[in-house]
């Protein structure tokens, strides 16, 4: 056996068959159950026309069919693709031609988007849709899902697999157009799933996975970002190779979030920074007391808790453990931050042993000398964008025979090893000739008590090239102004990083994982601020 995401599945399964797999509200199976469901979903495409490397399009919210789509495409050798559910009909017309999707898997919400995005979509074999409350039109051609389960078989019986099937996490979208990040799954089980044992050392052999399932205890980890976000794909996977139990919402709500903790006993929170941290430590603080007890780890993945966030999660749990994770699509798991990192005193994380940080020229970037460099992962990384050879070649290459990935993070070595990240390159700010990361002036913005989020944004100045835009969501019935953030923030960041302009909004406009959205933030900044108003402070004015 290979290591291959739906042979895996099978083996704990056989192990560990009714074991409490997925809990969604008040659907319960067992992993014997999910099993079950998943083959019929797999023989029902099998018998659609579908085969080995078709491209699996899955455009639902967080649930038990979005989970069976994911194993039923493993399972036959197709290739799941995440959809963005909110995505307008023009967005997902263009994702699904540049994955050449094969299978559409979606609800009944989106049939208008779908039926105006796949007209005319000459790849598409096949749609699945699954019923809900909304009363929206069906889909033309379309197969409702229920009942295509109950119709196909339960038994197992597919082709021999490998660890070279293929895996497509598409990411992005907030900067440019999304890109389809193509793993083998043999890869992706090392780098983004921890090899079996995120916690312990990666198994040597595909058995050991069921073996250490079968003797660990029934965890109850609850994976809060929405699936489509390759950080809670990655962490269904782990909890199925510790043979835990997962818990899932169909939509994230801060109050329900915490129902769902103190009614499941979960132990582990996986989250994505702020977006969602906030929310959840929030309504601690306005008096909701959730049975906690059970709860040890609060994890985030693809944006760090801001201190202010930390302090408030741990002032009202103070047993939990909090954990902030480095890593990406392209890259899974990287490391995780010290004790003493924040986005106000810095971003510094522990790596593991196949991150550096790497100059203009490649070489990797010697510890404690300052050099700033792009931070790049060796050994197991994706194959490329699908569909993108140019962007391929900017964020793959390969240097003495070994195979390596490099994003926009920029960072540099400590003199103890530990890499200090700043942020990412493309959105660098350049004010006279100093480069400001958005980060950690949103950071010290949020801070502040009138703050409820903040994007930070580099806007044109004809003197120092560009100058910083905050764009500020206040809290209710608060309205902060410019000089109180400056004077809020200049203990915190140096004066060349202080806002010369502030914009408020009443929401920021982030993905559904929790990424800022920095295109809309620019636009929003550079169309409020061409209106006539009185001049910003330059940077000189500040130091």
């Amino acid at each position: 056996m290979e290591y291959n995401l739906g042979d895996l599945f099978e083996s704990v399964v056989d192990v560990i068959p009714e074991r409490t797999a997925l809990v969604c509200r008040d659907q319960r199976l067992t992993y014997r159950d999910l099993e079950d469901r998943a083959n019929r979903l797999a023989h029902h495409l099998l018998d659609a026309g579908i085969v080995p490397g078709d491209h699996v399009g899955i455009h639902l919210y967080n649930g038990i069919e979005y989970v069976l789509t994911l194993l039923a495409a493993v399972k036959i050798r197709a290739v799941p693709v995440n959809v963005n559910y909110r995505y307008v009909a023009a967005e997902l017309n263009h994702l699904f031609r540049d994955a050449d999707l094969n299978v559409l898997v979606t609800q009944r919400e989106f049939g208008p988007q779908v039926s105006e995005a796949t007209r005319d979509l000459g790849t598409l074999k096949h749609v699945l849709v699954v019923d809900d409350d909304s009363g929206a039109e069906p889909i033309a051609g379309a197969v409702d899902f229920a009942p295509a389960l109950a119709a196909a078989s339960s038994e197992r019986g597919f082709p021999p697999r490998s660890g070279d099937d293929l895996y497509i996490i598409y990411t992005g979208g907030t900067t440019g157009a999304p890109k389809g990040v193509m793993w083998r799954q043999e890869d992706l089980f090392f780098a983004g799933m921890g090899g079996g044992d995120p916690n312990g050392e990666p198994v040597d052999r595909p058995e050991e996975v069921a073996q250490k399932a079968a003797a660990g205890g029934a965890l109850v980890m609850f994976p809060v970002p929405p699936l489509m976000h390759g950080a809670a794909q990655l962490g269904t996977f782990i909890s199925f190779h510790y043979g835990a139990q997962i818990v899932m919402l169909p939509r994230f709500d801060p109050v329900e979030v915490w129902q769902t903790v103190e009614r499941e006993k979960v132990n582990t929170l996986n989250l994505v920074g702020d977006a969602m941290a906030r929310p959840l430590a929030e309504a601690l603080e306005a008096g909701l007391k959730p049975d906690t007890s059970t709860l040890l780890v609060i994890s985030s993945a693809g944006a760090i808790f801001s201190a202010t966030v930390r302090d408030l999660l741990h002032k009202h749990l103070p047993n939990v453990m909090l954990l902030d994770n480095f890593g990406a699509s392209e890259t899974g798991y990287q490391g995780r931050a010290t004790e003493d990192s924040s986005p106000d005193k810095g971003l510094k994380f522990t790596m593991n042993d196949r991150t550096t940080v790497v100059d203009d020229d490649l070489n990797p970037v010697v510890p404690g000398s300052g050099v700033v460099g792009r931070v790049a992962l060796k050994g197991r990384v994706p194959m490329g964008y699908y569909n993108d050879p140019v962007k391929t070649a900017a964020t793959f290459f390969t240097a003495d025979g070994v195979r390596w990935a490099m994003l926009g993070d920029m960072g540099t070595v400590n003199a103890d090893g530990t890499i200090t990240v700043f942020g990412r390159g493309s959105q660098c700010i350049n004010s006279g000739g100093e480069k400001i990361f958005p980060e950690e002036v949103e950071a010290a913005l949020k801070s502040h008590p009138d703050v409820f989020d903040a994007v930070v944004v580099g806007i044109p100045d004809e003197r120092w090239g560009e100058r910083v835009a905050a764009v500020v969501a206040p809290r209710d019935g608060r309205q902060p102004g410019l000089d109180d953030l400056i004077r809020h923030c200049e203990s915190r960041v140096a004066r060349y990083k202080l806002p010369r302009a502030l914009i408020s909004v009443a929401e920021i406009k982030r993905s559904p994982s929790g990424k800022p959205d920095y295109s809309w933030a620019r636009q929003v900044a550079q169309v409020a601020l061409s209106a006539p108003h009185t001049a910003d402070p330059s940077p000189a004015a500040a130091g």
